[in-house]
């Protein structure tokens, strides 16, 4: 399908994965943080308004301890989550500020989203965020949220951010190019999957099979889902592809769309 239409998004949420701003010592890497700052900052020049879901915090603050490896025990994840938050805000708002551009963080987990009270102030706040030309910089708050740790890397996050906004694109960030039929990893042939206009029981099967780790591509599916409901279509890329948000508003077919479902019901 044409994604033509993606150039007309003018209120974007961009979720970032943990490989996308970490090396391969899970520490987080300067140059990859900056690159992120750089594609969003060229959708901001468009007139976009962004609103950015990143990871990271974990990684910054396993580099600021000096530790050799991601912690796997929950309460060091929370503790190097804790040192972590503040120098992953240091390095936006400095990225940032080259350009100028405020930033506002916000730390949330699924209970803002559940209590309509908590839902509503959240969205007033981002609402006027926007409004003054600022960019959420929003991370779940590790240091109490456990699920999102474990399971998803804040990809269900960014989908309850997309539809608590009525956002009109949510464009997650991966270290693959996007869904495929099998794992890309392991011998055999898969192939992308570029268009994704229902998701079927087989597509949550490749998804299970091209995941690596926790979270993967499955949790990208239940965010998609999350977002087809609310009609806005969700694109999962390679962060690593040159100015890859760049190219998903051009209409390029980029990456895998799920297409929302007034679109897949057609």
């Amino acid at each position: 399908m044409n994604r033509e239409y993606l150039r007309k998004a003018k209120t974007i949420v961009v979720k970032v994965g943990t490989s996308n701003l970490t090396g391969e010592n899970s520490k987080l890497a300067p140059k990859k943080v900056e690159k992120v700052v750089a594609e969003v900052m060229a959708l901001r020049r468009a007139g976009k308004n962004v609103l950015l879901v990143t990871s990271g915090a974990i990684g910054a603050g396993v580099g600021r301890m000096g530790l050799k490896q991601r912690p796997k025990e929950m309460p060091l994840l929370q503790a190097a989550a804790a040192v972590g938050q503040g120098i992953l805000m240091q390095f936006y708002e400095k990225l940032f500020g080259k350009h100028n551009q405020p930033v506002a963080q916000v730390l949330i987990t699924r209970e803002d989203f559940t209590s309509p009270q908590r839902r509503k102030n959240l969205m007033n706040t981002f609402s006027t965020v926007l409004r003054w030309g600022a960019i959420p910089i929003i991370n779940e708050n590790d240091t109490v949220a456990v699920e999102e740790i474990r399971f998803g890397d804040n990809d269900a996050l960014s989908a309850l951010v997309a539809t608590g906004i009525n956002a009109d694109l949510l464009i997650m960030l991966s270290d693959v190019d996007g869904l495929y039929t099998g794992d890309p990893n392991k011998p055999g042939k898969v192939e992308l999957i570029k268009t994704v206009e229902r998701i079927t029981p087989e597509i949550e099967r490749s998804a299970g099979a091209a995941s690596r780790g926790s979270g993967g591509m499955v949790t990208k599916i239940q965010a998609a889902k999350t977002t087809s409901r609310f009609s806005i279509p969700l694109v999962v890329a390679n962060g690593n592809e040159r100015n890859v948000l760049r190219r998903v508003l051009a209409g390029e077919e980029i990456g895998t769309i799920f297409l929302p479902r007034k679109f897949g019901e057609g």
